[in-house]
């Protein structure tokens, strides 16, 4: 999804004890932009339709109510909970995204959530939103969205997730369900591994689709500087519903990082992708296979 020059800012106040209004509001202009939106539906009666929203990757209000451990109410536009990997390239492990990323899960929601840690080893959310990569929502009903974060020790994190609800236009009876697990594991100041399973299910005019996937990665730290990250994937499309065609695919990736400076990452990557019928394209032509080597630079900078 980074294939040209992409440009975020990112403007955040934490809420807190002392002041308990916050907000943060990402703004993204490049290509990665347009493809997180495609699917926004038009708003009524408003020419720039999903124009609005296509450059605010989120934006929204919080407020920390004063209650036991601090529950965080955040309105608005904010990035999905599910998935390993991020629309921010400089968050991820790898500098490409995986199938699961772009396929299985949603980009953004709009909507309420609310947030409150239990304890150091649980944290508890849920959520009610206008659906998937939708602001403007396109039936009349909501979807409903809960997570746990489980920590049984500081080395192992646990991610669940579950959302439901209807998700096609006009259609408020038939309901998509994503279950979504991932598991991270800091082996050492070396090694760290992590593991990503998603699971969804819908029902189009009266028939079920489902589709399901899991990644592995391992980060291996060499030094200060340098970093090996690993890939491996496999995403099964049986009913062809997120790809357009019945497939499983599967991809391996290579990631080489070195980190000139503070801010300043540079990633080559090699990638390989299968699938068991022709999927991907060359010269015109179908193939069930390709090869892709990539340069990526990424910089951040931050002003506090």
């Amino acid at each position: 999804m980074d294939g040209a020059v992409r440009i975020c800012a990112h403007l955040q106040r934490p809420p807190t004890a002392d002041d308990r209004v916050g907000f943060r509001v990402d703004l993204n202009i490049g290509p990665v932009a347009e493809l997180v939106h495609i699917f926004e539906p038009d708003i009524p009666f408003v020419p720039v339709g999903r124009e609005i929203f296509r450059n605010v990757q989120q934006g929204y209000l919080s407020y920390l109510a004063p209650a036991g451990n601090g529950l965080q109410l955040d309105v608005g536009k904010f990035v999905t909970q599910h998935g390993a990997e991020v629309i921010e390239s400089i968050d991820n492990w790898n500098y490409s995204r995986s199938f699961m990323f772009a396929l299985a899960i949603p980009y953004y929601h709009m909507g309420f959530r609310l947030t409150y840690p239990l304890n150091d080893m649980l944290t508890l959310q849920g959520a009610i939103v206008n659906g998937w990569n939708n602001a403007t929502d396109n039936n009349d009903q909501k979807t409903y969205g809960v997570q746990a974060v489980i920590k049984p020790v500081s080395q192992v994190t646990i991610v669940q997730n579950y959302m439901g609800g209807p998700e096609q236009a006009g259609n408020g009876d038939d309901w998509r369900h994503l279950s979504d697990t991932t598991v991270t594991v800091t082996v050492n100041d070396m090694v760290s591994l992590m593991a990503n399973y998603d699971y969804g299910r819908d029902e189009v005019a009266g028939e079920s689709v489902n589709w399901q996937g899991i990644a592995g990665y391992a980060r291996i730290q060499a030094n200060q500087w340098i970093a090996l990250v690993p890939r491996i994937e496999w995403y099964d499309d049986d009913d062809g519903f997120t790809t357009g065609l019945a497939q499983t695919l599967k991809e391996f990736t290579f990631t080489f990082e070195v980190k000139h400076s503070q801010g300043l990452v540079m990633r080559t990557e090699y990638r390989r992708d299968w699938s068991d019928t022709d999927f991907f394209g060359k010269d015109g032509r179908p193939k069930d296979n390709q090869d892709t080597f990539t340069v990526g630079l990424v910089y951040a900078f931050s002003t506090r």
